[in-house]
């Protein structure tokens, strides 16, 4: 939340789940990977973010448009990479303590071990709930659910720089249980009856993965790593009436080799990489279960070519070929260019393809939560009877830095397009009592304009700004329309201040953002009644968010903070919240905050 490259959107009003966009496209058409091992797609894309403790995450690297083929076909908008801590290089322990005024609580520990001068192992331990039942837009609903969460990791790092070993072997399992609905329900007593209306979404999660790498000694520019990762994740839920179950079982491996042609200017990459998902899924909306499962097996290679005069030019040329047994067989090219003109000035430029196929179901698990009927324009596709989605992205950016009143400072302008060859078209508008999906006839297309103004106006003290424009039209089965609960203009700005760094490690930290949304197009409505009946756009809005850290030593500090400071709801967050089994009832046209302004506070403890 505090990039501007991202946007953060509530997803509903009932799960409490926020949703990432990039580009002006929902999370399913970014990349997310934990180490370059794609992590949050099938099943968890809808709560995936969610089961990764921030504390866990050493970095994260954010590229927009068209990523690199090495890791995939998938990625449309983008890519986001979560680099996790090291066991080589973490401390003996750390815990993180927070509270809030929702009444979440979390607990964060870290162990560290370092077994010999080679092998090091770390277990990570994290656990959150919330406790109190919350309604402060007075509907009736909890506007955040009860839960709670017990995540933990073991990882393994064994390293032998002398003769060119790195490994890794990761453990974890995760179990998540959510409840949520009306106030007054009780879900031992009026599960899937129409007593109160309520939910539950209960997660089992457990994955293993393992990373082999080599440098050969006596040329460290050839390498070759070696990712292996298996994935169970199984959901049971319920919203109202309606049932979503799904259980996925995945293996991903990936085969990479790195070298030079002739010499370092001219690199490569080149391997193979194989991915099973096996896709048990049961799906019940006004109506019994039925059976949506299905397994997705493909088989890829890919070559990248790297040219580098480490001075002012570098190119990057990939393709990869796949074959998969419902999208086919087919090639994903993708080029990225960067040409230093002059001084401080950085020109970047890309185009890709990816090709994807579309869980509606897990995508959209927002739309349970309605009393909409799901229909499907079935076209005998391959993938609950639709195309694969298909589209080309195009970007070009250009970053200029220099001196303002002696002060360092940057600006940065982009332009991405997507454009869609096919898509998946989720359709809220044909009828508010019904969400159809079907493929694209027609165009569709996201434009994205961001311009970031960055400057450093005193020592520690750094102001970002960005403005950033979306033009997001698709062909609807009404026709031409906007993207819905999608900001046309939206503004950034991040402040961030510390104070000089004093005996024993002392310190203030203080960070503020600021974000302010335009007006969002609301899926059509006007055949509701008139006390179900939504305007055409949503109010502009702006949220406020603040924090400050106190460093008493090396070893310990506090925090506390503020979200939506502003105190800024939504009114009428969620519609026919009077008769939630009501052919009226929908809680997923959400475009800002349902529970106000919430403080939090916490603690970092660490051994060192």
């Amino acid at each position: 939340e505090t990039n501007p490259s991202i946007d953060v959107n509530f997803s509903d009003a009932i799960s409490g789940s926020k949703q990432i966009k990039m580009l002006g496209l929902t999370s399913p058409y970014i990349l997310m990977a934990e180490e370059n091992i794609p992590s949050v797609r099938g099943a968890s894309q809808a709560y995936g973010l969610s089961f990764v403790p921030g504390t866990w995450v050493e970095s994260i690297q954010i590229t927009k448009g068209a990523g690199s083929v090495v890791n995939g076909y998938e990625s449309i908008s983008g890519q986001i990479n979560y680099e996790l801590l090291k066991p080589a290089n973490d401390i003996p322990f750390y815990l993180n303590a927070y509270g809030s005024t929702d009444s979440r609580f979390e607990l964060n520990t870290h162990f560290n071990k370092k077994i010999t001068d080679k092998l090091s192992s770390s277990l990570f331990v994290h656990g959150n709930t919330r406790v109190s039942k919350n309604d402060m837009n007075d509907d009736g609903f909890l506007d955040n659910p009860l839960g709670k969460q017990i995540n933990v990791m073991n990882r393994w790092q064994y390293t032998d720089l002398e003769k060119g070993w790195v490994s890794f072997l990761n453990v974890r399992y995760m179990k998540d249980e959510k409840q949520t609905g009306q106030k007054m329900f009780d879900p031992d007593r009026d599960k899937l009856t129409t007593n109160h209306w309520g939910s539950e979404i209960n997660t089992d999660k457990l994955e293993m993965s393992s990373k082999i790498g080599y440098v050969f000694p006596d040329t460290p520019w050839k390498s070759f790593g070696f990712q292996n990762s298996f994935n169970y994740h199984k959901q049971e839920s319920y919203f109202g009436l309606n049932q979503y179950n799904i259980q996925q079982n995945s293996f991903y491996s990936n085969l990479i080799y790195n070298s030079i042609i002739s010499n370092t200017l001219h690199k490569f990459a080149t391997g193979l990489n194989f991915t099973s998902d096996d896709y048990n899924e049961f799906v019940a909306v006004n109506g019994p279960l039925q059976d949506m499962s299905r397994r997705d097996n493909s088989l890829g290679a890919f070559f990248e070519y790297t040219y580098d005069n480490t001075d002012n030019f570098s190119f990057v040329a990939g393709g990869r070929f796949d074959v998969h047994n419902r999208l086919g067989a087919f090639f994903t090219p993708r080029i990225h260019t960067r040409y230093n003109p002059w001084d401080k000035a950085v020109l970047r430029a890309s185009v890709g393809r990816g090709k994807r196929s579309a869980n509606i179901f897990a995508e959209n698990q927002n739309l349970f939560a309605t009393s909409r009927a799901f229909s499907i324009l079935n076209t005998n596709g391959k993938i609950y009877g639709l195309d694969p989605e298909i589209a080309w992205n195009y970007g070009v950016s250009f970053m200029q830095g220099f001196q303002l009143f002696g002060k360092k400072a940057e600006v940065t302008v982009d332009y991405y397009r997507t454009d869609f060859q096919n898509q998946a078209v989720v359709d809220l508008d044909y009828s508010p009592q019904q969400v159809v999906f079907h493929n694209l006839d027609g165009k569709s297309y996201a434009n994205s304009l961001q311009i970031d103004f960055n400057v450093d106006l005193m020592t520690h003290f750094t102001v970002r700004t960005a403005y950033k424009y979306y033009d997001i039209q698709t062909d609807y089965l009404n026709g031409t329309l906007e993207r819905p609960l999608q900001a046309k203009h939206r503004f950034f700005t991040n402040l961030a201040y510390e104070t000089h760094i004093k005996e024993k490690g002392k310190q203030w930290k203080f960070d503020f953002t600021y974000n302010w949304m335009g007006k969002q197009r609301l899926p059509n409505t006007s055949s509701n009644p008139e006390p179900y009946r939504l305007k055409e756009y949503s109010n502009p809005f702006s949220v406020m968010n603040a924090q400050i850290t106190r460093t008493f030593s090396g070893v310990f500090e506090a925090y506390v903070g503020g979200e939506n400071i502003g105190n800024y709801k939504q009114k009428n967050a969620i519609l026919g919240a009077d008769d939630p089994f009501g052919s009226y009832f929908d809680s997923s046209m959400i475009y800002a905050p349902v529970f106000g302004q919430m403080y939090y506070a916490g603690i970092r403890f660490k051994i060192k």
